[in-house]
């Protein structure tokens, strides 16, 4: 049997910073293209998990111990990457710390949903909506068909 040509898998990690006010989320400015701002993650790893994924591209992309909370959800639209057809596992996490922008991130930030940058790359308005609504129901995001 043939191997089948499948989606590429990603981790993305929202990542709320626990000892300021507010709970602010840390985005990166992305080095490469698509540039502009992302949630914090990247490509899966053969023999990883997806947990483990998350938990590393955090650590490597702003330095940041994480613990996740929860599954936001699984974006799969194939038109979110103009890259290629990718697949994102994104979870809700915490930490203790201040980021500082490494790996593929050219910069890093705080943010709230009051002071988001315009230029947001991928889908990631949307998962941020997602969140948003997380954060005032504790429901996760909504399936997509």
């Amino acid at each position: 049997m043939a191997k089948p040509v499948t989606p590429l898998l990603a981790a993305d990690t929202i990542i709320a910073l626990i000892d300021l006010p507010e709970r602010p989320f840390v985005l990166i400015e992305r080095a490469f293209p698509p540039y502009g701002w992302a949630i914090p993650g990247g490509f899966v790893d053969v023999d990883e998990t997806v947990e483990h994924a998350a938990i590393r591209e955090a650590k490597e992309e702003v330095g940041l111990d994480v613990r996740l909370i929860a599954l936001l959800g699984i974006y799969s639209d194939p038109k979110r990457d103009a890259r290629g057809h990718t697949v994102t596992a994104c979870y809700v996490a915490e930490a203790h710390g201040m980021p500082k922008a490494a790996d593929d991130a050219k910069n890093c930030g705080i943010f709230t949903f009051a002071n988001l940058p315009e230029a947001l790359a991928f889908d990631h308005a949307e998962v941020l909506a997602d969140y948003r609504n997380f954060l005032t129901s504790g429901k996760v995001a909504p399936l997509s068909m």
